[in-house]
């Protein structure tokens, strides 16, 4: 997945790796390589389980322990759990999204995907498992089919900020600049203090050819979460275009240090190649 940033001699950047984030719920706990053009940080996670369905069915108790391992990082575990409440009940939607999730998670993005269909065949108006299951058919590259999913998500639950979010890279992945930066205002100005949308605009204004409204787009991502390496990175990239190399470096170097620290070596590698390219 090696991809280049910047051309030799120079600081305008040819292929920028950007890196654009979609959500599933809150709490991040992995970071993966996409093999589409720009690498996808996902933000996997888990919501922490409510006891209050545990008293009421044993079904209940199985569905709350697969989120604990889940949010424990032990996906094989939580599936096991999950499979177990979904043996108790054939109708329990909650379980099929959750055990969705640690598939998508463990990186089995068709077992996922049969598991939201079946939390939507039970529930129609679910518009988190819609969400999800737009999130994993972009994670295949299919975008087209989840900027529908995004679409129904949004219908069913139109305060639903990271449904913008994720229906925004959708679209720009597609082209659709204008829609991409419609859908991240959106996903703004329903949640002013969400980081991830701010950094995804930053990247559909660099690409839209405006990289003083990506870098203070950028800036206020790493405002909001000093330790945001995704930002770093792409602000970069921004600061490189604008001709700026040592702030490009600076931030670069940032990233490089956030991803490491994360254990995240593959993007720590990426950068770590852009800075050498860089330095040239």
């Amino acid at each position: 997945m090696r991809r280049r940033l910047f051309g030799q001699k120079r600081t305008r950047v040819n292929k920028v790796f950007t890196i654009a984030i979609f959500t599933i719920l809150t709490a991040i706990s992995s970071v993966s390589c996409s093999k589409n053009d720009n690498v996808l940080v996902t933000e996997i996670g888990v919501s922490p389980a409510s006891r209050r369905s545990a008293t009421t069915s044993i079904g209940g108790k199985f569905y709350i322990q697969g989120k604990d391992q889940h949010l424990n990082g032990d996906l094989q575990a939580a599936i096991a759990s999950y499979s177990k409440a979904i043996a108790q009940n054939s109708q329990y939607g909650a379980a099929y999204n959750g055990r969705g999730l640690a598939y998508f998670d463990l990186g089995d993005k068709d077992k996922a995907i049969a598991d939201y269909n079946q939390a939507l065949r039970i529930n129609p108006n679910d518009a988190e498992a819609y969400n999800n299951l737009g999130n994993a058919r972009a994670s295949l590259g299919n975008n087209r089919e989840a900027v529908k999913d995004y679409t129904e998500a949004i219908r069913l639950n139109p305060n639903y900020a990271e449904a913008y979010n994720n229906r925004g890279n959708a679209r720009a992945t597609n082209g659709d600049k204008k829609g991409a930066i419609d859908d991240l205002d959106q996903a703004i100005l329903l949640n002013p203090k969400y980081a991830i949308a701010y950094n995804n605009r930053g990247n559909a204004r660099a690409a839209n050819g405006d990289p003083q409204g990506a870098i203070a787009d950028y800036n206020e991502a790493i405002r909001l979460n000093p330790n945001f390496a995704p930002a770093y990175n792409n602000r970069g990239n921004a600061r490189a275009t604008n001709g700026d190399k040592q702030g490009a470096l600076k931030d670069l170097e940032q990233a490089a240090s956030i991803f490491q620290s994360q254990g995240n070596n593959d993007l720590y590698q990426q950068v770590m190649n852009n800075i050498k390219e860089l330095g040239r």
